[in-house]
């Protein structure tokens, strides 16, 4: 009698079920046939949607067209965020390299070669010879890389042994020395480019004021526009000061191989910024924000997957979960099932005990895992309060130092193309076509990915493309006045 009462309960869902489906089914003539069935029903429907058969009927394949569907529903937001993501990466690179191109087109002083070089190029380029000229800047470049190569490793180790004091330390004095001595040589020329006159008292509580404020921003807190702001700022203040003091051979023989640098850093196993990054997730916590821009908008994927934790049987049919580790931007409730919790106490449930299962019926009545079911539930208001995340915490991180090389190339385009626009331009599209590939792959690999490589290639090879082949074409065309 109890097995009969069990078997009668369990085969009344399936009743239900199929008085609401679309298609017509053969009734059960076995109860105690469809009793054991019935447990596995719910598990199935959301799930791969193979199960048993159905009283001598094949199983129906509206479950894997539903599966097909929302990998297409995912596959379509990965792009509308994406599209999304792309364009809060454009603004701000775009508007370093807008700084450093006006800065470049209207004061001379970035411009005008004064002999002065740093004193990690240490060879000049004005020689008799191009083989000389060409070995000078190998030299150069090979110093300027050396220098790069230490210093990172440098961070690294002081990283890796919690030295975080040293760091803030080192951090600070370069941002000093940024938002101090460097902003005020810049207000210095732009001044004395427009011919403006100010007091040197007007002069200082500007810079003071400039600088303090960065230095909170950066360093502390402050609002997340006006820290951009300063990133943006101070990378454009370091982009500008190499491509003053740097040679010309030199600049684009540091760009080419700060690029392969850059590649094998982030990719080989033992590259100090891979490390970096691996070390940072491993005691989470956050790289330092005066070496990162962070933006507003959520991350598509994570740099490092985050195991989650192993779910029931029956919690196969939410597709939501598996969202939850490739977006952050839809509220994640998993569907309901009419399958009962798991018997074994050890077993976590997840959440879904039995009260919430009966509340759920009472509201939603018998549910089956199907699309529009997980709809109405993912609709419904959460009763967990909501997650508070800080927006930075969330937010598309990219080093300043893409910034800056970024811009250097940019700019130096700019200075020496005899003042062609036309190379500037497509130095510019060629960085923001590789920005885009480069976030192609990374919603393709899910890992971190060097930002510089693909940027910078595109763009030397569309600098040399149109400074020696489209800027004489055109200079022909205007010059016969031919027009196109």
């Amino acid at each position: 009698m109890a097995n009969n009462a069990e078997d009668i309960e369990n085969n009344m869902p399936n009743e239900q079920e199929s008085s609401t489906s679309p298609e017509p089914t053969q009734a059960p003539q076995d109860q105690g046939v469809s009793g054991p069935r019935s447990r596995g029903s719910a598990a199935g429907a959301g799930g791969n949607g193979s199960g048993p058969e159905q009283n001598g009927q094949p199983p129906a394949a509206h479950p894997a067209r539903v599966v097909e569907r929302e990998e297409d529903e995912d596959e379509e937001l990965t792009l509308k965020y994406g599209a999304k993501h792309v364009i809060m990466l454009f603004v701000p690179v775009t508007l370093c390299m807008v700084v450093v191109v006006a800065t470049i087109k209207s004061v001379s002083f970035y411009t005008k070669n004064d002999g002065q070089r740093l004193i990690y190029t240490p060879f000049p380029e004005d020689t008799d010879t191009v083989a000389q000229r060409a070995l000078n800047s190998i030299l150069n470049a090979t110093i300027m890389i050396t220098v790069i190569i230490v210093m990172t490793l440098v961070l690294v180790l002081l990283y890796k042994y919690r030295c975080y004091k040293v760091i803030q330390g080192w951090l600070f004095l370069s941002s000093l020395l940024l938002l101090f001595f460097f902003s005020y040589i810049y207000l210095q020329e732009v001044l004395k480019t427009y011919n403006l006159a100010m007091d040197y008292f007007t002069l200082a509580i500007i810079i003071w004021n400039f600088g303090v404020v960065g230095m909170i921003c950066i360093h502390w807190k402050g609002p997340l526009r006006l820290q951009q702001a300063y990133l943006i700022m101070i990378s454009a203040l370091m982009a500008l000061v190499f491509i003053k003091y740097l040679p010309e051979w030199t600049a684009w023989l540091i760009l080419a191989v700060i690029s392969v640098y850059d590649l094998l850093a982030v990719l080989c196993p033992k590259g100090p910024l891979r490390i970096l990054v691996e070390t940072a997730q491993e005691r989470n916590e956050p790289i330092f924000p005066a070496l990162i821009y962070s933006s507003t908008m959520v991350w598509l994927v994570n740099m490092a997957d985050t195991d989650q934790p192993s779910r029931n049987s029956s919690e196969a049919a939410s597709p939501q979960q598996e969202n939850q580790e490739m977006s952050l931007l839809l509220p994640t409730v998993p569907a309901p099932v009419a399958s009962p919790p798991p018997s074994s106490p050890s077993q976590d449930d997840g959440g879904f005990t039995p009260s919430w299962v009966s509340q759920q019926e009472h509201r939603l009545g018998p549910l089956q895992s199907t699309e529009e079911t997980r709809r109405e539930v993912q609709e419904m208001p959460s009763a967990r309060p909501p997650v508070e995340d800080d927006e930075e915490e969330r937010g598309v991180k990219l080093g300043l130092g893409d910034f800056i090389f970024y811009s250097m190339l940019v700019g130096k385009a700019s200075a020496t193309a005899s003042g062609d626009w036309n190379t500037t331009l497509a130095c510019f599209v060629a960085i923001l076509i590789g920005l885009c590939l480069t976030l192609l792959l990374l919603a393709i690999f899910k890992k971190a990915l060097p930002a510089l490589p693909i940027s910078i290639f595109f763009g030397l090879v569309f600098y040399f493309a149109t400074d020696n082949l489209v800027r004489p074409f055109m200079d022909k065309l205007a010059l016969h006045q031919f027009y196109i």
